[in-house]
C-alpha cells in the first residue's frame, strides 16, 4: 500500500515513518509538513491510506478532507491520528475509516492501516459504529473547561487551547496562542487538573500543553531547551527532564538523550 502521513508535529511524523518503514505491507510513503503541502502530494500521486492530524495552522485536517471531497478527486482512506478525542464525531461526519489518539503504538497504527487497506465499505462503516461509544467515554465532557473568576465575570476557557502555564506568585497565568488570563491558584493544584490534557511539568513554575512542544535540545548544565510552537522557549531544568519521556508516544534513535 502506499501512504501518505499529514501531521505538523515532527515528533509525530518521526514515529509515524518509522512505523511504516517497518511494516512489509507498506510499499511506500510520504510525510507533508501541514496539509497545504499535502494537497500537493495529493495532487501529483495517488495514496491508498492517508494517516492524518486534525489539528494543523491554516489548514485543519477536517478542513482539507472537506476539499478533497468538493474536488471529486479520488480520496484515500483517511485515518485521523490526534491528540484530541473531541473531534471523533466530526471526523466519521467526513467518512473517515479509522481514528488513532495520540500518544500511539505501533500496534495501534498497523492495525488501522491494514484495516483501511483491506476492508469493504461495509466493514468500515461497521467499524465506525462500533467505535463511537468508546471515543464518547473517552473523549473529555464539555462541561470539563477552565472557570476563570476575571474583573468580576467568569470566563471559560478551553484547556486544549493553552499553551503555556507559569507561576507569577500568589497567581497562574494562562498563556495561548493569542492572549492570556490570570487567576489566583498554585501551580501545583492547576498541574494536577492539567495532567489528564497532555501538560507537563517542566519547572517548578511551568507547565507546558505537549500538543504546542516543537523541540528540544540538551544543555551543557543537564537541563534543556523546550521550544513550543510560536517559537517561545523555555528551560527544562534537570528535577523536571523525566517529564519528557510522555511528549511522545516512544523515542526512536535517542540513545542516552534523557536518561540519567
Amino acid at each position: 500500500m502506499r501512504v501518505l502521513i499529514v501531521d505538523d508535529e515532527p515528533l509525530a511524523r518521526t514515529a509515524l515513518e518509522n512505523i511504516l518503514a517497518a511494516n512489509r505491507e507498506v510499499e511506500s510513503f510520504d510525510s507533508a509538513n501541514d496539509a497545504i503541502e499535502a494537497q500537493e502530494f495529493l495532487a501529483k500521486d495517488n495514496y491508498d491510506v492517508m494517516l492524518l492530524d486534525i489539528s494543523m495552522p491554516e489548514l485543519s485536517g477536517l478542513d482539507l478532507v472537506g476539499r478533497l471531497q468538493a474536488s471529486r478527486r479520488p480520496l484515500p482512506s483517511v485515518v485521523f491520528v490526534t491528540a484530541h478525542a473531541k473531534y471523533a464525531v466530526a471526523a466519521f461526519e467526513r467518512h473517515a475509516v479509522d481514528y488513532v489518539l495520540k500518544p500511539f503504538s505501533s500496534e495501534r497504527v498497523n492495525q488501522a492501516l491494514a484495516f483501511a487497506y483491506h476492508r469493504t465499505a461495509a466493514e468500515r462503516a461497521a467499524k465506525l459504529i462500533e467505535l463511537m461509544p468508546h471515543l464518547q467515554v473517552s473523549a473529555p465532557q464539555r462541561s470539563a473547561k477552565i472557570g476563570i473568576k476575571s474583573n468580576g465575570r467568569i470566563l471559560f476557557i478551553d484547556p486544549h487551547d493553552v499553551v503555556v502555564v507559569q507561576a507569577e506568585g500568589n497567581y497562574v497565568l494562562l498563556q495561548r496562542e493569542t492572549g492570556s488570563d490570570l487567576l489566583r491558584e498554585s501551580i501545583s493544584t492547576i498541574a494536577e487538573k492539567l495532567k489528564a490534557y497532555g501538560f507537563i511539568r517542566i519547572h517548578r513554575s511551568v507547565l507546558v500543553n505537549s500538543a504546542f512542544v516543537r523541540e528540544i535540545r540538551p544543555c551543557i548544565t543537564g537541563e534543556y531547551q523546550l521550544r513550543v510552537k510560536d517559537g517561545r522557549e523555555y528551560t527544562v531544568t534537570r528535577t523536571y527532564k523525566r517529564n519528557l519521556k510522555g511528549l511522545a508516544a516512544f523515542w526512536i534513535g535517542t540513545g542516552m538523550f534523557l536518561n540519567d
